[in-house]
């Protein structure tokens, strides 16, 4: 049997069943992953930051043809065609939007007039104040051990959960390091309402990441990724001949310009959706080192449940 999350306020907030939310992965949150774990009662979200307007736009259209649940789109508040994805969301009313890379304040407000929920992606426990004084309805804190970009404060998910929860008055979705229910319960017991998991949904059979990538993921081991770019935009990579040569770069100090040289352009759409393991940038979290296999995402959410429902009657029975 299920765990009851009835009265679960991150439920409640979304209109879902279970308080797990997919994360809005760069080139692996396509509308066959979000429609798949909104299905199963979580929260799939559609990954925006990898996709151009029209891009998007089929993208939602596919959701909607292939779940009646509630979805999300992840919206990186940088990304160059804001204002046109901000035009498609409010046009195909979408209901949920997660906002992330940016200042909440300048388009929590807009989108919250159309009924759209904003939940706010945050790595302290200061900009999560300032996202609920900007009206977010709730909080991501993504520790440091999630995949891709991260918050320069470094701060440990164990740590940064029940800092932004004794910050904040509304709901908290924990992030960075989750994969398992053992780990949700954890989550929760930290005062966390929800949690957001990227990298085993990553590694699921919807995902739109490339099938060499998916393997590299679950061969993984523990050591295996490091955050890096540092002077650009902190991101946790798997290690392999790219972020071989930004570490030695940072290593002798090199300058954010020489950085961004080497990185490129579309360098994690090389790695991650294209499969080249060895020039391309794979973002992935900790947690990889945990996984080795690749599953629907409604075993995935079956699998958290079962997990969790086990782990918290062994903490109820005491042993």
């Amino acid at each position: 049997m299920n765990p009851d999350f009835s009265n679960n306020r991150i439920c409640q907030l979304l209109g879902i069943s279970y308080p797990i939310i997919q994360a809005g992965m760069i080139w692996a949150s396509g509308w066959r992953l979000a429609s798949a774990v909104s299905n199963s009662g979580g929260l799939g979200i559609l990954g925006a930051g990898s996709m151009y307007p029209e891009v998007l736009r089929e993208q939602i259209q596919k959701c909607k043809q292939a779940t009646d649940k509630p979805f999300a789109v992840n919206l990186p508040l940088l990304y160059v065609e804001i204002e046109k994805h901000i035009e498609i969301i409010l046009e195909h009313k979408v209901p949920i939007v997660f906002t992330s890379a940016g200042s909440p304040r300048t388009w929590t407000a807009r989108l919250q007039e159309k009924g759209i929920k904003v939940i706010h992606v945050v790595s302290s426990a200061a900009f999560a104040q300032k996202a609920e004084a900007a009206g977010c309805d709730a909080i991501v804190a993504e520790g440091y051990e999630a995949g891709g970009h991260n918050g320069r404060e470094q701060t440990t998910t164990m740590v940064l959960v029940p800092q932004v929860v004794g910050a904040v008055s509304i709901p908290v979705i924990a992030a960075g390091g989750i994969a398992t229910g053992q780990q949700m319960l954890a989550a929760m017991a930290l005062g966390a309402s929800g949690v957001q998991i990227g990298t085993r949904f990553l590694a699921s059979e919807e995902s739109s990441a490339h099938p060499d990538f998916k393997k590299m993921v679950i061969e993984s081991n523990e050591g295996d990724t490091q955050l890096v770019m540092h002077k650009l935009v902190p991101v946790r990579l798997l290690k392999n001949d790219f972020y071989r040569r930004i570490e030695a770069a940072e290593s002798r100090g090199a300058t954010a310009e020489e950085l961004k040289e080497i990185l490129g352009r579309a360098r994690a759409k090389k790695g991650m959706f294209e499969g080249d393991l060895r020039e391309g940038e794979l973002e992935i979290g900790q947690v990889a080192s945990l996984l080795d296999d690749i599953l629907p995402a409604a075993t995935i959410v079956r699998n958290l449940l079962h997990d969790y429902a086990s782990r918290l009657h062994i903490l109820q029975q005491g042993l």
